[in-house]
């Protein structure tokens, strides 16, 4: 076999982009603009904001950009009560235009004749940059551009990163800038340098506060351990759109996740990729973890330093034994908190459109727990439960509601009260059974064991029950 050397290899060409990303630091320089509306007002804050100042000239007065001149968000703006000139653009750093027609196209030329960078607002073909989308957590600023072929699509970008970044970034890399000389002095350039620093950057990205002086301890190696903590988090009914901006960071921040069967894999799909998962639910009356297991763990793994959330389907404080959970914590001294979501019976009737309080039919909302702790059907006051204006919400009741009918039934409840059951709500896999109330138990077992089910009964629910005459299973969603 021929034997060859070593050959040195470099990476790919960068592909062609369609504009340069560039930041210019403005602060303290003097910047141009002319014109009326509010595209001049618009520029003429972005500018300042960048610590510029702006020069505007504005012929016609305009109470907003006076408002602004008078309380500029950085640096200075100065209102020139006429048109523009041609000298006026001499030694400008740049020059922004909210004209049209003839005045645009003079503005422009002699911005290029005194060698200044132009833009025309909403005008590419004469401007020479443009202001891209703008994510700001200053010092971190992010800009977007789609080279003016689907600003909405940039705009629809930006809201992404908006949601992912937590407004205390600013706060961290503003303290990155105070702690580099130190850590820099401190550790040499190498691998212990950069690993102090990708700490730094873990730790800012997955804040959900400004950062103590333990915080950046802690971030850099350079401090104290911090300690563990645990977040209950709900997921929602399922449906990862349905996910809370502060849910969403949680699971971004997260060490390690432990998480219910009732969680979708949509949600955890959104997961930081780092995090270990674990799951430590049960499917209806299958194998499952222990209440106690699950306390231990969490605890052990927030008393090691780790952020633990907690995942749950729904609504943790609803049906979500989250009283136990806050009580272990809590004895064990470990910082927790809660971060609500969208409990379940709130998503299904937004799907079916069905209002869980119509005024005309209903008078109160209740929900109930379909089981006790051993798995059997719970005790209740049955007439409350019966009463004809109440709509009643059974989580996980699937199992147990040919066991509740007959009480239900007995203390006065019409075998003819609408009834609908739904699995899966808010997912792909969704699926509904409306009825009567009295033919639900043999409908149930069509929809199956695998999925959350929730039960609702109630005359509120006559508008969801109207199209049913028999009882049938709908498939919300092509997808199974």
């Amino acid at each position: 076999m021929r034997e060859v050397l070593p050959v040195e290899t470099r990476a790919a060409r960068m592909g062609s982009l369609a504009v340069l990303p560039v930041f210019l630091d403005l602060n303290g320089r003097r910047v141009v603009v002319a014109g009326s509306g509010d595209a001049l007002v618009w520029k003429a804050e972005l500018l300042a904001a960048a610590g510029a100042h702006v020069e505007a000239f504005a012929a016609a007065r305009s109470a907003d950009l006076d408002a602004l001149s008078a309380s500029p968000p950085a640096g200075s703006i100065r209102i020139v009560a006429r048109s523009w000139r041609s000298d006026d653009l001499a030694g400008a750093s740049l020059a922004v235009g909210a004209l049209s027609g003839e005045d645009a196209a003079a503005f422009a030329a002699a911005a290029r004749k005194h060698g200044v960078p132009i833009n025309i607002v909403d005008t590419p073909e004469l401007s020479t940059f443009a202001f891209g989308t703008i994510v700001n957590r200053s010092p971190v600023v992010i800009g977007i551009s789609t080279a003016g072929a689907a600003p909405v699509l940039g705009q629809s970008i930006r809201a992404k990163i908006e949601a992912l970044l937590h407004p205390s970034l600013g706060a961290w890399a503003a303290a990155a800038r105070r702690l580099r000389a130190g850590l820099n002095a401190r550790l040499a350039m190498g691998p212990a340098r950069r690993d102090a620093w990708r700490r730094f950057a873990d730790r800012a990205l997955a804040a959900r506060s400004a950062p103590t002086q333990r915080d950046l301890g802690a971030a850099t190696g350079l401090g104290p351990v911090e300690g563990g903590s645990v977040a209950l988090v709900g997921a929602g009914p399922g449906d990862p759109e349905l996910l809370t901006l502060k849910a969403l960071r949680a699971l971004q921040s997260a060490d390690i996740i432990l998480y219910d069967r009732l969680v979708s894999p949509e949600i955890l799909e959104l997961a930081r990729r780092e995090a270990k998962r674990m799951l430590v639910g049960k499917a209806g009356n299958g194998p499952r973890c222990r209440q106690d297991d699950i306390n231990a763990l969490m605890v052990k793994l927030a008393g090691n330093g780790q952020r633990v959330v907690r995942l749950k389907g729904g609504d943790p404080m609803v049906f979500g034994r989250a009283a136990e959970e806050i009580e272990v914590c809590r004895a064990a001294g470990i910082p927790v908190e809660v971060v609500p979501g969208i409990t379940a019976a709130l998503g299904a009737a937004a799907e079916l459109k069905v209002p869980l309080t119509d005024r005309r039919h209903t008078r109160r909302l209740q929900f109930v727990t379909g089981h006790t702790e051993a798995g059997r059907p719970p005790e209740g006051d049955w007439s409350s439960l019966a009463d004809p204006w109440t709509t009643t919400v059974f989580y996980m009741g699937a199992g147990t509601f040919a066991q509740l009918l007959p009480q239900l039934l007995a203390a006065g409840l019409e075998p003819d009260t609408p009834a609908l059951a739904i699995a899966a709500a808010t997912t792909p896999r969704s699926a509904h059974i409306r009825c009567p109330v009295h033919g639900l138990p043999g409908a149930l077992a069509s929809l199956g064991r695998s999925k959350p089910c929730l039960i609702m009964v109630g005359r509120g629910l006559a508008s969801a029950a109207a199209e049913a005459v028999e009882p049938e299973i709908r498939a919300l969603r092509a997808v199974f």
